[in-house]
């Protein structure tokens, strides 16, 4: 028979084995989630830490092919009495480019922006086009471009209606428009003109 006070030393080794024993295992369980975290901090970016782009920076979208509510995607409307697939912002509203645009400089300002709005977007998205859908920084801000055509809407349409077609060189942007490079425009870009200068029927 075992003296009292050994079974009682015996018992006490035995409690602070066992408490030992789980403060290993949650040293070790924090030591891994430590080590987790540490992984996971140099993986993923802290949000608002993208910086700005520079201007003239061009970014590519994403297409997306699942709604029509996406920045840019097509509809089927009328275009000079025939039947055309058109470009459409969120909206509905017809989609243009203007000649004398090159693939990095928009040359729409002034009263003419106010008849001629840019499309522009901070995080844009595209749907049923298979055209280049980018993102070019500039004076209007994140503007948004089509093969390297900046977008605008026109103030005298309505969501599915074209009425600005072949009206100051703006021309309404389809999904076949041609990809202009960097530096290259299709015209010349237009004298300055002062404000109230433009005019417009339709």
């Amino acid at each position: 028979m075992r003296h009292p006070r050994m079974t009682i030393a015996i018992i006490g080794f035995t409690a602070v084995a066992g408490v030992s024993g789980i403060v290993a295992a949650t040293a070790g369980g924090s030591t891994a989630v430590a080590a987790n975290s540490k992984v996971n901090s140099t993986t993923t970016a802290p949000m608002g830490t993208t910086p700005a782009a520079p201007m003239g920076t061009t970014s590519a979208v994403s297409t997306i092919t699942t709604t029509t509510d996406a920045t840019v995607h097509t509809i089927k409307t009328s275009v000079d009495g025939q039947t055309e697939s058109v470009l459409v912002d969120a909206g509905g509203l017809p989609l243009y480019y203007y000649k004398p645009d090159t693939a990095t400089t928009s040359f729409v300002s002034g009263s003419l922006a106010s008849l001629w709005p840019p499309l522009v977007s901070a995080g844009p998205t595209a749907a049923g086009v298979t055209g280049k859908v980018s993102v070019v920084k500039d004076v209007h801000g994140g503007q948004v471009a089509y093969n390297g055509h900046f977008l605008y809407t026109f103030a005298g349409d309505s969501p599915g209606h074209v009425s600005g077609q072949d009206v100051q060189d703006f021309f309404v942007a389809t999904p076949g428009l041609r990809t202009v490079s960097a530096g290259s425009s299709t015209t010349k870009a237009p004298a300055p003109s002062s404000a109230g200068g433009y005019s417009y029927s339709y």
